[in-house]
């Protein structure tokens, strides 16, 4: 099966300056100065204020035929205000003069009666970002003008690509186009003020394969924040479909022990585990398997985790993270070595330590092995794998993160010798997350993105595979 091409055309983009928004950046700059403003009238320490405004349009079709077509549109005012050390939010979708002062006054009222946290507060004003050092070069935001006819249509000659596939193709859950785009501003009284707009568009669709009780699904998708290098809805469908049709015949195995590879787009969860381990909620909390794990080995030496919030275009970029904080590149694993954990100033304070620029969550994360070749695509990490068991779907959210223990259905390809023996399905993998990680194997160059994570398929030398 070879993946979509993901920067064919799906149709043309249009112009930035028709954004589709129905308020502007000095709307919402005025909006919030006057909530921060009426907060310091009502006798806040401290105070932030955030406007924003999101819209778009999805539309599914299945069988040929149109089957829903939503347009949203949303708009928010967010307000929280500081009595010392108590904290109190609120919002408001009425953006009148009366309900954002209805609005402060109740962040105010809810701060005044909270409980005090000691931790709790704006971030320190020396690491906040300067509006003149905000990177305003990142691509964040191409508008889709994309009509409902023009999004059924794209829909239908994905899932017909799809059906056209094989006869064998006897069905489908359907298709859908989305184009999404949103914008804020955002200020607090330590010096912060900023906001950008974005957008990301997908297109996706699910067909099955087989009849009876031999029936499999499978799904494909592409998502992209510029509508131009969407995939095509027809590589798109025609991959989709050969995903369903390599399960037909799916059986069961024995239970047994094997190395595991996990395809790129499950690596990439196994990523965000790893994230979640190390991020500062879990941290202080001490409901993390890697408490205490700065400057500690937690995965092999041929492994690195970069973190890069200035990528053009990423899903996970940003001049600043949800605080207004500067963010930069870093390394935040290298040789295996665990160099910086992921923290909002919350979270840095209850642990003591700084922030990293992550209120919100991680930037885009890339994870690779020194170890890594040009030539290490999916084949070349079957060799790799030899005889095991090669994972394409995981099932349930088997994931203790206080034990690490790792326990989840799944479904895939026995592999022998490094070739694809026959599909595999209802069993159980199960490991634990810190012997998985310092079990990595290798990592593929078959690089898949998935949100702020990019990372290829992921070889484990040994897990439990539960049969029959």
């Amino acid at each position: 099966m070879k993946k979509p091409n993901t920067t064919q055309s799906a149709t043309s983009v249009a112009q930035r300056a028709d954004s589709g928004f129905a308020y502007s950046r000095p709307f919402f700059e005025a909006l919030v100065d006057s909530a921060l403003s009426h907060a310091k009238k009502l006798g806040a320490s401290d105070a932030g204020a955030e406007a924003s405004e999101g819209c778009g349009l999805s539309v599914s079709v299945r069988k040929g035929e149109l089957e829903n077509v939503e347009r949203n549109r949303d708009k928010s005012l967010g307000v929280t205000v500081y009595m010392g050390h108590r904290r109190g939010n609120a919002s408001t979708s009425d953006f009148s003069g009366a309900a954002i002062e209805q609005t402060v006054r109740a962040a105010y009222d809810i701060a005044r009666f909270t409980a005090e946290d000691p931790m709790a507060g704006l971030p320190d004003s020396a690491d906040v970002v300067a509006p003149t050092a905000q990177r305003t070069d990142l691509d964040l935001f191409y508008p889709w003008n994309i009509t409902s006819e023009q999004a059924a249509q794209l829909a239908m000659r994905c899932e017909a690509a799809a059906l056209q596939t094989s006869q064998r193709i006897c069905n489908s859950e359907g298709a859908s186009v989305s184009a999404q785009q949103s914008h804020f501003f955002s200020a607090h009284t330590h010096g912060f003020r900023g906001g950008y707009a974005s957008s990301r568009h997908s297109l996706s669709v699910s067909p099955i394969a087989g009849k009876g009780s031999g029936m499999q699904r499978d799904a494909w998708y592409s998502s992209m924040r510029n509508a131009t290098e969407l995939a095509s809805p027809e590589a798109v469908g025609r991959y989709a479909a050969e995903r369903a049709l390599s399960r037909l015949k799916a059986r069961k195995i024995a239970t047994t022990e094997c190395a595991v590879l996990f395809e790129s787009p499950l690596a990439a969860g196994l990523l965000g585990s790893f994230v979640q381990a190390i991020s500062g909620g879990a941290l202080y909390r001490k409901s993390s398997f890697l408490l205490d794990s700065l400057g500690k080995q937690v995965l092999p030496k041929h492994i690195d985790l970069a973190e890069d919030p200035f990528i053009k275009g990423g899903k996970g970029s940003s001049p600043f993270d949800d605080e207004g904080v500067r963010v930069q590149p870093r390394q935040v694993v290298q040789g295996g070595r665990v160099q910086g954990y992921f923290l909002g100033s919350y979270s840095a304070r209850k642990l003591g330590m700084k922030t990293t620029g992550n209120a919100g969550g991680s930037h885009n994360l890339i994870l690779s092995s020194r170890l890594t070749r040009a030539g290490d695509d999916l084949d070349a990490m079957l060799e790799k794998l030899g005889t095991g068991l090669f994972v394409t779907e995981l099932m349930g959210s088997g994931v203790n993160y206080v034990t690490g223990d790792y326990s989840r259905g799944a479904s895939g390809f026995w592999v022998e010798k490094g070739r694809i023996a026959f599909p595999v399905q209802e069993i159980t993998i199960a490991g634990n997350m810190k012997t998985m990680l310092k079990g990595i194997l290798a990592i593929g160059s078959d690089t898949y993105n998935y949100g702020s994570k990019t990372v290829g398929s992921i070889l484990i030398d040994r897990m439990k595979v539960a049969g029959s």
